[in-house]
């Protein structure tokens, strides 16, 4: 099958949305780190700082993955206030309910508002053992619940100097897209959508402060557009599987820093970043956000 161009038709640096409206996202995942208290007080000062530079939330999506601990005080934030920043979880079960200690529902996190849930972590892949399988399943338990997974894929630096940087991501995503395939199918004959977000993040960048450079992003994640595609056209059909490929958003994570986030965003394929120590700093990651103000003067 052959994919869209999801190229830009327009400069990014000036204000332009890509080619099927794929709005940017800014998604600052905090790890465990910070209190439910001090999560009140972080997002309330990117909400402020972006607001005092005029942010458009519209033209470039921001959302925030605290701990589960923090996501009340963050909703309650967020509903009271009104502030147009999303949010989400940064893990979400395969399972609906039972006895599963320690995991946390989809149904649950959908009543919290929660747009988001992170699944398929590096952390989550080598700590807790999760494979494309069972990443597979919690998006679609995302899905079923009403949440956009975010699927992180990459490549250790082992799986680097082996396979190359394309090989492991693509893979994994393969892995992962055939357990919700079928999913998407059915609510596409049903006249639904579902959305996914994918992340590439290289895990010999991540807290590294070496990230990748912006053409080797983009190279990867031009793949990955172009494994989607082909994951899902059995199931989808050739123009359907084309046009989900073409309208996901594919971020880019590892050490993306204020100083290096506009090289990324600047690549046709990248829509976004997945960030992570710069994240826990309300000016860093509202200087991220601001990224076209980068590109204008770079």
């Amino acid at each position: 099958m052959s994919l869209r161009n999801s190229k830009r038709t327009e400069d990014r640096s000036a204000g332009a949305h890509p080619v099927g409206e794929r709005t940017p996202l800014i998604a600052g995942n905090w790890k465990m780190n910070i209190d439910h208290l001090h999560a009140i007080a972080l997002v309330q000062k990117v909400a402020w700082t972006l607001r005092d530079a005029d942010h458009d939330f519209d033209d470039v999506e921001v959302a925030v993955f605290p701990p589960f601990t923090d996501l009340r005080s963050v909703q309650s934030l967020v509903a009271a206030d009104k502030l147009p920043i999303t949010f989400g979880a940064q893990d979400v079960s395969e399972h609906d309910h039972g006895a599963f200690t320690g995991d946390i529902s989809g149904a649950f996190l959908n009543r919290l508002d929660a747009k988001y849930a992170i699944v398929g972590h590096s952390e989550r892949r080598s700590y807790h053992h999760e494979d494309d399988a069972q990443v597979g399943r919690k998006a679609l338990a995302a899905i079923r619940h009403g949440l956009v997974p975010l699927i992180c894929v990459g490549e250790t630096a082992a799986d680097l100097e082996a396979k190359g940087p394309a090989a492991v991501p693509v893979q994994q995503l393969q892995g992962a897209v055939a357990e919700f395939a079928a999913e998407l199918a059915k609510r596409a004959d049903a006249g639904e959508t579902a959305e996914i977000v994918i992340a590439y993040e290289p895990v010999w960048a991540i807290g590294s402060g070496k990230a990748a450079t912006a053409q080797q992003a983009q190279e990867v994640i031009g793949r990955l557009r172009g494994a989607l595609g082909e994951a899902l056209c059995a199931p989808l059909g050739a123009e359907r599987a084309d046009a989900v490929a073409a309208a996901t958003r594919i971020l880019y994570g590892g050490s993306v820093a204020v100083d290096n986030v506009a090289g990324f965003l600047a690549q046709p394929d990248i829509d976004g970043a997945l960030v992570g120590g710069a994240s826990l700093d309300a000016a860093s990651f509202a200087g991220i956000a601001q990224f076209r103000r980068h590109v204008r003067t770079a």
